[in-house]
């Protein structure tokens, strides 16, 4: 299994980093409060689903994979064959990205996104890595909008599955020019720009940690597209053209995920730039983009109380209702964190351990992963080593078969 490179990412130091940003009384004051690592030994269900038959295939391969213990030479056997019969299908897929048909392009990217999110499949890819670079960095620079789209959060999911080692730096500098450019093209779809944004943010963060260049690179790059949405020098708001609130939403919530590492110095620098024009956001007509600035904190605390009480208690008609149930509760919260400096504290489980989401720095990269693997993220916080090491989980946990036993009863 792939180990993290050390030092990299916000939760590498967070002593060090809590008092600097305490001094600076920043909105990551409570983010860095003691982080609790959730291995309580608590029975908890993951909540995976296995959407594919790729997926219903590994699954049967993999489930006993972490127990140690004697099988019968038939079940080994079993094990085998059913492996042996995943690995066949997602080469498979491998090979539809490269075939002619846009439809089964497509259909190949849906089957790698759900195998990687939900599966993981180091051994696999480190070995097909530059195969699978090589069809995504075709499917960016020659597929339509949405095949630009699916192969950017692949990509992603790539990243991920690699451990944010030397493979995935590599394949980020690979790839990086090309997200790049769909991002600043004005003319390309804008659910490809969407998803590239979000493949910058996850990809630097993940494998360019350490690369402070590379840090500030892509922070400069996903800035240049939400400050568009800045009131101008008189303080009004631009009107938004069709989709680009979400592609502001995208690069912005890419460019929180990167600050989380970003030395107090750099903070400094960022938000005294950035959170006053965050603030004047807030009265965006995109509910998206507004729950996007939530996470900062300014000042002039009573003006932004203010704004943030008449958004909980928002009952415009004219939105749509689940948008202003989702907008009410994200800003009641953030309007008690401010006004009582209190979290609202929230438990992950998963197999029978548990990760606490505990500040605002954590939400935010907790959110990101889940973003792109969906419910998938549970089972990669179980065996992942990458995100074992970012949320401090230590190595993944070897069960004996009276544990896993139990934890199959309580799914």
């Amino acid at each position: 299994m792939p180990r993290s490179k050390k030092g990299k990412r916000g939760s590498g130091k967070p002593g060090s980093l809590r008092q600097e940003v305490l001094q600076l009384q920043l909105s990551a004051k409570a983010s860095l409060k003691g982080l609790k690592n959730g291995v309580k030994g608590e029975s908890g269900a993951s909540d995976d689903e296995l959407t594919s038959d790729v997926l219903s295939h590994y699954s049967s391969a993999s489930e006993t994979t972490s127990v140690l213990e004697e099988g019968t030479a038939g079940e080994q056997v079993d094990e085998q064959t059913a492996q042996e019969e995943t690995e066949d299908k997602l080469k498979q897929c491998i090979d539809n990205l490269m075939d002619k048909s846009a439809k089964t392009r497509l259909a190949g990217l849906e089957s790698l996104r759900q195998a990687f999110s939900s599966r993981l499949l180091y051994d696999f890819l480190t070995e097909r890595r530059l195969t699978v670079s090589d069809c995504l960095e075709r499917s960016l620079k020659k597929g339509s909008g949405e095949e630009q789209a699916a192969a950017a959060t692949v990509f992603s999911l790539l990243c991920i599955q690699l451990g944010g080692g030397d493979e995935a730096e590599e394949g980020f500098k690979m790839l990086r020019p090309i997200l790049t450019a769909i991002l600043m093209d004005n003319s390309a779809s804008i659910a490809a720009r969407q998803s590239c944004a979000r493949a910058l943010g996850m990809c630097c963060y993940v494998s360019a940690a350490e690369d402070g260049e590379d840090l500030i690179k892509s922070l400069a790059l996903l800035e240049s597209v939400f400050m568009s949405s800045y009131p101008n020098r008189e303080g009004t708001l631009p009107t938004p053209k069709p989709g680009t609130s979400g592609l502001h939403t995208a690069a912005l919530q890419a460019w929180s995920l990167l600050v989380t590492l970003c030395p107090a110095s750099r903070l400094t620098v960022l938000l005294d730039l950035h959170l006053p024009k965050l603030q004047a956001c807030l009265e965006s007509s995109d509910v998206n983009y507004r729950i996007a600035d939530e996470g900062f904190e300014v000042d002039d605390s009573e003006s932004l109380c203010q704004c943030l009480k008449s958004l909980a208690t928002d009952g415009n008609k004219h939105r749509a209702k689940n948008d202003r149930r989702k907008q009410r509760s994200i800003f009641r919260e953030v309007l008690h964190y401010i006004e009582n400096e209190d979290f609202t504290e929230e438990k992950i489980r998963f197999g029978v351990e548990g990760v606490y989401i505990d500040s605002w720095m954590r939400r935010r990269i907790y959110d990101a992963f889940k973003e792109i693997m969906e419910s998938g993220v549970r089972h990669h916080l179980q065996f992942n080593p990458l995100l074992r090491d970012i949320f401090g989980l230590g190595p993944p946990l070897i069960l004996d078969a009276t544990v896993k036993g139990q934890q199959d009863l309580s799914i």
